[in-house]
């Protein structure tokens, strides 16, 4: 059994880095691990120009200490009426890695997302000319379509006919929950992958009741059953190149979670390797940590891989209950490895 564990420097390929004073607080728990992140776009208003693309990754620039060695890696806000435009001119010129759909309604400051994605075909046709990908969030938004069921019903529905449609496009499947969505990714080829979060391997729809209403566990996708956390964590250990590290980590000040309509999103950024690393540990896989934490996202996204490393230790650590006002995951918890 390994006590140490140096794998190269991973990066985070989606995470929620929010503006302004959440911003200031919370970029260093995402700098202090990941080399590279791919930043959400889902701010008020989103990011959907070049412009503002440029202007939000100037203000994680300054909020990130000069000493942390960190990339923001920026997306475009698909919206009904984005131009093709305007999205060809932000990747060729380095602004945009990648472009976001969020289905109109379907979490956090999502409502200017897309109601259709035949009204978006002209714009999907041009990334995937360009190679520019797409990353889904892959939710049907339908009230009569119970919320455990929303994700099996987006891939049947949407994503089956868009990689029939374009073959050609690059698809990351955001935060995926379900057997489903591991069988779907597991059966395509080629231009599809997937991430995984932390809370997704940990938990399963259980954790939002345990003892009361949990908001700290509500999230979207939401958490679904356990055959479903099980099918997770044999796809993130497997040593799949679809599969592969985005955190999802979404913060939430203490008065968005506990109210009468709560915010979705866990805030898992401060321990989110070690968490990762606990699960391989526990699937018998840490020789697969590195190819998902570090190696199968940048092959995926056609960058190069990091070219230092990171150490991590088996050594218990006590989470603390906040970290900069924020509730973490694993708040009081403790996770059996550390870096180091």
């Amino acid at each position: 059994m390994a006590d140490q564990l140096t794998i190269t420097s991973p990066d985070d390929w989606h995470v929620h880095l929010r503006d302004e004073q959440m911003l200031q607080r919370v970029v260093t728990d995402t700098a202090r691990t990941f080399r590279r992140a791919i930043v959400m776009p889902n701010l008020r208003p989103p990011v959907t120009t070049v412009a503002a693309a440029r202007a939000y990754r100037e203000r994680i620039r300054a909020a990130c200490p000069s000493e942390m060695d960190f990339t923001p890696l920026m997306t475009a806000y698909l919206t009904d009426d984005i131009p093709p435009e305007e999205l060809e001119s932000g990747f060729r010129d380095g602004v945009f890695t990648a472009a976001k759909l969020y289905p109109a309604n379907a979490t956090t400051n999502s409502a200017a997302g897309v109601t259709d994605l035949l009204r978006i075909d002209s714009v999907l046709a041009c990334m995937a000319r360009i190679g520019m990908p797409l990353l889904i969030h892959g939710e049907v938004t339908d009230a009569e379509v119970d919320v455990f069921d929303r994700e099996a019903t987006f891939i049947e529905r949407h994503l089956k006919p868009l990689t029939l449609r374009h073959p050609d496009l690059r698809i990351v499947f955001e935060h995926i929950t379900t057997e489903q969505a591991v069988d779907f990714v597991g059966s395509v080829d080629r231009n599809l992958a997937a991430t995984i979060t932390p809370h997704h391997l940990h938990i399963n729809r259980n954790a939002m009741f345990s003892g009361g209403l949990r908001s700290d566990f509500y999230c979207l996708p939401v958490a679904k059953r356990e055959k479903h956390r099980l099918a997770l964590r044999k796809a993130a250990t497997s040593g799949d190149a679809r599969f592969f590290l985005g955190t999802d980590s979404a913060p939430h000040e203490r008065s968005g979670k506990e109210t009468s309509c709560g915010c979705a999103g866990i805030f898992n950024a401060p321990h989110a390797l070690e968490s990762y690393a606990q699960v391989f540990d526990e699937e018998n896989a840490l020789d697969h940590l590195e190819a998902f934490a570090s190696r199968n996202g940048p092959n995926f996204y056609g960058l190069p891989i990091n070219n230092d490393c990171i150490t991590l230790k088996r050594r218990d650590q006590l989470v603390p209950e906040l970290v900069d006002g924020l509730v973490p995951f694993h708040a009081g918890q403790i996770l059996s490895w550390t870096i180091v």
